[in-house]
């Protein structure tokens, strides 16, 4: 395992095509416009509320509060409080204003997760297996909080932040043009300093942001590894090394974490310090022009001028100094954007299949007719490109490969050649070690992948231009491991097929042979099932997803290591129903367990990818070959 700084350097980068990130993000918001339009009218009046309701404070102190300490009278309190009353009426509008850009904004933000939500999620369903099979669920389920909240900070907050500053800064600097283009010059020149910060700690910080955000992508993906395992890691006492590898990735976390931080904590304070040095410098000056009574664009530069001017130096260094602050949060923000978006952009499994899957009902001649009623017999619908005519093909589970070479990497074969015929109504099983190739048979022929050599038919047509839809709607699969959604046991069966009555549903419990014990259960078929079945024991949850590929009814069924969680009772116990379930459909089976493949119309041996025997079990028991080693024990399966 590289070392922590390793990794670390590895992940310093910059965001990359920021400006790329915020036109996607915005496309988004594209329905939004006229309320973004109205944010932006908000916006504009809050900040002019709050440049215009500053110039006030000169008017108080030179056409009120001055007259009336010289003159020691109060004949101008009237227009002392008028002047007040105008002021407080210009900045209840401008709070009126930020409250409303801020409630709009926020509905604009929420909307527009919930359309990227949308697409992430729909874009994740549309990835092929091989996705999967490279990034960790964890890494994937961050995309969709911790990357996905980052994005709601900015479009909630600093978007709106970032617009009204620069609006503030803009009025700000017009109005200390006008009443001293003097100490104007200093705070311009102030500005370039705070700009040349700024840049220099979020250049550096944005890459630990960026750092920050894949750092806790491992983190939450070996988190959820080691919940999903703690069985495992406690069974083989491998919580010291667990242990071990988590502080390895929280140390890559908490480096970067605090390297992002620091930069971002360290803005606030070097910005406060410099606008503090700032309005020292603007008040000794400004009070220093007052008593020479130096002219300026409004005039000769009076006291109530030089305290307008300091209010409007604090003004202009509150909004540069929200837009540093937000400067952070909005670098985490493209940094999680680009994530999300990574995904989004991913490219979706092809499918240029045209063949479809179709109801059908068979005329006396023999013909098939497609309809629109379930008639319990299915058709391949397949148009023929050059010539368009259109035919019918009935679905009946014939599968054949033909010198199929495959490897998941582009220089490592896992198939190597394999060449086999499984007639509708045949079981056809697959022996040989761990690594033999015999699950990835079963995923070509689902085209969880496609090969590149060679051709896969079912019913005589190459599945490349059968729809993968389609394709897997007529296959069922029943995995070694076993997952179970969140739901009763009656949603769970009818996972297998959506439009299934309770008495289907029910129908197929008891082929599998599940029906008695799920009667047993608290509730029966209405029972919560939570934690992938933790309630439930391994083999009971196997049943299950052995009656939810029963009430598909499929004419090819797939059976991958699937009696291994059951005991030796339990699968004698099932065999009279999987032999009914079994019956007049093709079957695919992967076993370790020998007995399980006794009756099956052909047994291939697999070794290195190459089906080296194949025939029935009494013609491989007498070749003494291989199989006859597995199954007299004198070899055991890995």
């Amino acid at each position: 395992m590289a070392g922590p700084g390793g990794r670390n350097q590895k992940a310093l980068e910059k965001p990359k095509n920021v400006g790329v990130t915020i036109k996607r993000i915005f496309s988004y918001m594209k329905e939004y416009k006229p309320f973004i339009g109205l944010v932006v009218v908000f916006i504009v009046i809050s900040a002019l509320a709050q440049v215009i309701g500053t110039s006030f404070l000169q008017r108080i102190i030179d056409d009120c509060v001055t007259p009336m300490i010289s003159n020691r009278t109060d004949g101008n309190m009237n227009k002392f409080i008028r002047t007040l009353v105008i002021m407080g009426i210009v900045y209840v509008i401008g709070a009126v204003s930020t409250f409303c850009y801020a409630r709009i904004m926020l509905g604009i933000s929420t909307k527009t997760l919930y359309k990227i939500r949308v697409e992430l999620f729909t874009k994740m369903e549309a990835l092929p297996i091989k996705f999967f099979d490279t990034h960790t669920h964890g890494e994937v389920m961050s995309r969709f909080t911790n990357d996905v909240d980052t994005l709601r900070e900015m479009l909630s907050n600093s978007l709106a932040s970032f617009i009204s500053a620069g609006i503030t800064v803009i009025g700000v600097f017009v109005m200390m043009v006008y009443y001293s283009w003097q100490l104007t010059l200093i705070v311009i020149a102030l500005f370039f300093v705070i700009v040349k910060v700024t840049a220099f700690i979020g250049s550096r910080s944005g890459a630990y942001f960026k750092a920050q955000q894949k750092a806790l992508g491992r983190a939450n993906g070996y988190i959820e590894e080691m919940i999903e395992g703690v069985k495992v890691v406690k069974v083989f006492c491998h919580e010291k090394r667990a242990k071990n590898e988590f502080e390895g990735i929280n140390d890559d976390l908490c480096t970067a974490a605090t390297r992002a931080n620091t930069f971002a904590s360290i803005m606030g304070p070097v910005m406060n310090n410099l606008s503090y040095i700032h309005y020292a410098v603007t008040a000794i000056l400004g009070g220093i022009m007052a008593i020479k009574g130096v002219h300026t664009f409004s005039g000769v530069f009076t006291v109530g001028a030089a305290i307008a001017f300091l209010q409007y130096t604090r003004n202009f260094a509150m909004p540069i100094q929200q837009i540093s602050q937000q400067f952070n949060s909005v670098l985490s923000a493209l940094a999680g954007a680009e994530r999300v978006l990574s995904i989004i952009d991913e490219t979706p499994e092809a499918d240029d299949g045209y063949v479809t899957l179709v109801n059908a009902k068979e005329n006396e001649d023999g013909s098939i007719t497609e309809t629109t009623e379930r008639t319990g017999v299915w058709a391949w619908k397949h148009p023929h490109q050059a010539t368009g005519e259109i035919t019918y093909t009935r679905l009946e589970g014939k599968v054949e490969f033909d010198d199929v070479y495959f490897g998941y990497e582009p220089n490592k074969t896992v198939l190597n050649g394999i060449t086999l015929y499984a007639k509708a109504g045949q079981k056809i099983a697959f022996v040989g070690s761990t690594g033999a190739g015999k699950t990835t048979i079963t995923n070509l022929i689902n085209r969880f992948y496609d090969v590149p050599d060679g051709k896969i038919r079912y019913d005589g047509i190459n599945i490349n231009k059968i729809r993968k839809s389609d394709l897997r709607r007529s296959l069922s699969m029943v995995l070694q491991d076993t997952h179970l959604f969140t739901g009763t046991v009656m949603d769970n069966i009818r996972f297998g097929r959506l439009d299934a009555t309770d008495e289907e549903v029910i129908k197929a419990s008891k082929l599998a042979n599940a029906h008695t014990f799920v009667k047993h259960l608290p509730e029966g078929y209405n029972t919560m099932i939570t934690g992938d079945g933790a309630n439930l024991s391994q083999g009971q949850r196997q049943l299950l997803a052995i009656a939810r590929a029963a009430v598909a009814d499929p004419p090819v069924l797939i059976l991958d290591e699937a009696t291994s969680s059951i005991d030796t009772r339990t699968e004698a116990l099932i065999e009279k129903g999987m032999d009914s379930l079994m019956a007049g459909r093709t079957v695919f089976v992967i076993a370790h367990r020998l007995s399980t493949v006794r009756n099956s119309n052909a047994i291939m041996v697999l070794e290195h990818g190459k089906i080296i025997e194949r025939g029935d079990h009494d013609s491989l028991i007498e070749q003494k070959g291989k199989y006859y080693q597995l199954y007299t024990g004198m070899f055991e399966l890995s």
